[in-house]
């Protein structure tokens, strides 16, 4: 990093990017397990592979590893409750909320704006991150598409509000 540069002022920096809200999870057994994750993308469409980061000392990533496969439910713009409920250490994430399992046995979040159940296809270290490559074996169908998302920027959850199509005018 340059001189007199900081990690806190790298973390404002990309704070000026602004990204939808996931929450990663899986099952162990019976037990849903699962994180939030704002650093999602797609990487490719042929073949539909995913990523994601996660902290190396997250405490629940190792489980959804050992699994071997996870979904990312991507948050719509009121589920804001669930993403700091997925954030905290040491509690019952899952506690209140409403989901089913995939036929992959993976939890998909009710009422998101979208969910993809995956494969962990590849894990690689990355400073004080793994970088996750899932690939895709299900998607939420179109009709579940129909709520806006939730958005994090410079530290705060957001919402799209009125935009109209590019090329229109102000």
């Amino acid at each position: 990093m340059r001189p007199g540069s900081t990690p806190r002022a790298f973390r404002d920096t990309l704070g000026q990017f602004a990204s939808g809200i996931t929450v990663i999870g899986g099952l162990v057994g019976d037990t849903p397990t699962g994180f939030t994750c704002q650093s999602f993308y797609s990487v490719s469409v042929e073949p539909p592979l995913v990523s994601f980061s996660v902290k190396v000392d997250s405490t629940t990533y190792p489980n959804i590893r050992d699994i071997g496969r996870f979904s990312v439910n991507v948050l719509a713009h009121d589920q804001d409750p669930i993403a700091d409920q997925f954030a905290r250490r040491g509690t019952d994430k899952w506690a209140g909320v409403d989901w089913t399992a995939s036929r992959n046995r993976n939890p998909i979040i009710a009422g998101t704006l979208m969910w993809l159940d995956c494969d962990l296809a590849a894990e690689h270290a990355a400073g004080d991150h793994y970088i996750v490559v899932g690939s895709v074996n299900e998607m939420s169908p179109p009709g579940w598409h129909v709520r806006e998302p939730l958005l994090y920027f410079r530290g705060r959850y957001r919402r799209l509000c009125g935009h109209r199509p590019v090329g229109e005018p102000a």
